[in-house]
């Protein structure tokens, strides 16, 4: 059995609206992250010191200085016409956080960093810091607490409860959603990516609910969640990707055979949790795209259906219902990357 893997139209439907979401994420100039929305890190580490040298220990941070002078980029850089690397949308989507200036110039001000998986913070982040500070271990359950996580998420903030989306912010750059950018500029077609591994390593920063600074895992419930999850956003994106592919080439062959694989993940875990009946519904929307070139609208209603049956299962489902799976679940040794400790 596989399991492992190497602003609102009222006119709209709950799908079209998912749908319009997967196209725009990975459309021309894919990234949802507006420059003018975005504040940087540093307005981030008044609350949150014990996840900033966390991050700066990770390749998410160190990409700003080290992915411009690395051969391999240069050469995608060059083949695709780049000039700059910190400079052009190619590369910025994904690899930078960028923010205006006051001169009205987007820069890059940061690597990967807490917008890039939290949203841009201009709108949310005085709702969401309003109150905050001392009382942390009861910050949670109070009333008030709840209604400005309430109001900052209405605002675009993704919060660590909010699964489906973080773990799609994830997958929209590590499943590279341009087919110049592969079959023209030599890129990879995406990463080896599995969200319990990659997010329990060196990008772990669990310290707000950590009374002693520890920086624990996510522990096993949470992480049989993200373990589902993450494969269900994995074959929503592969198959809004592979709806991009328009000759055969390394782009459209890695793309079918990612979602493929994805689809037989998905069926794989349908059968181990059958009560979990959005997986079957899942498995089915993704059985009636057809993987092959200029298959657009097919592919991407698909996605869009699968991101409504998504949202569905990661805000119906605890990881307390899925013990069956943890055989499948990844370990510390798979994690990626050094976890970050005081």
């Amino acid at each position: 059995m596989i399991l492992y893997g190497s602003r609102k139209l009222k006119s709209m439907t709950l799908v079209s609206l998912i749908v319009s979401t997967t196209v725009g994420l990975f459309g021309a100039g894919h990234s949802w992250a507006d420059p003018s929305l975005i504040l940087g890190p540093l307005n981030c580490t008044h609350c949150h010191a014990g996840a900033f040298p966390s991050w700066k220990s990770s390749r998410h941070f160190s990409t700003f200085a080290d992915l411009p002078k690395r051969q391999d980029a240069y050469d995608i850089a060059r083949k695709m016409g780049v000039k700059r690397i910190k400079s052009d949308g190619v590369c910025l989507e994904c690899h930078y956080t960028t923010k205006i200036e006051d001169t009205g110039r987007v820069k890059a001000v940061a690597g990967v960093s807490c917008e890039s998986c939290h949203g841009p913070a201009r709108e949310w982040l005085e709702p969401h810091f309003d109150g905050f500070g001392t009382a942390k271990t009861t910050l949670a359950k109070t009333a008030a607490a709840l209604a400005r996580k309430e109001r900052a998420e209405s605002l675009g903030m993704i919060g660590r409860g909010a699964l489906y989306k973080m773990a799609k912010k994830c997958l929209a750059c590590h499943i590279v959603p341009r087919e110049d950018l592969v079959n023209v500029g030599g890129h990879v077609a995406g990463s080896k990516f599995e969200l319990v591994s990659w997010s329990q390593g060196e990008v772990r920063h669990n310290f707000w609910y950590s009374t002693d600074g520890s920086n624990p895992d996510a522990g096993i419930e949470d992480k049989r969640k993200m373990f589902v999850v993450g494969r269900v956003v994995e074959l929503e994106l592969a198959l809004a990707a592979l709806s991009k592919a328009t000759v055969k080439n390394t782009y459209a062959v890695k793309m079918a055979k990612r979602a493929s694989k994805a689809r037989k993940i998905t069926s794989a875990l349908a059968k181990l949790l059958p009560h979990m009946t959005e997986l079957r519904d899942i498995l089915a929307v993704a059985n009636s795209a057809e993987l092959k070139l200029n298959n657009r609208d097919e592919l991407i209603n698909a996605a869009g259906k699968i991101s409504v049956l998504g949202l569905k299962l990661a805000s119906t489902y605890t990881g307390s219902s899925m013990a069956v799976i943890d055989e499948y679940v990844p370990g510390p040794e798979k994690y990626k990357g050094k976890v970050w400790k005081k």
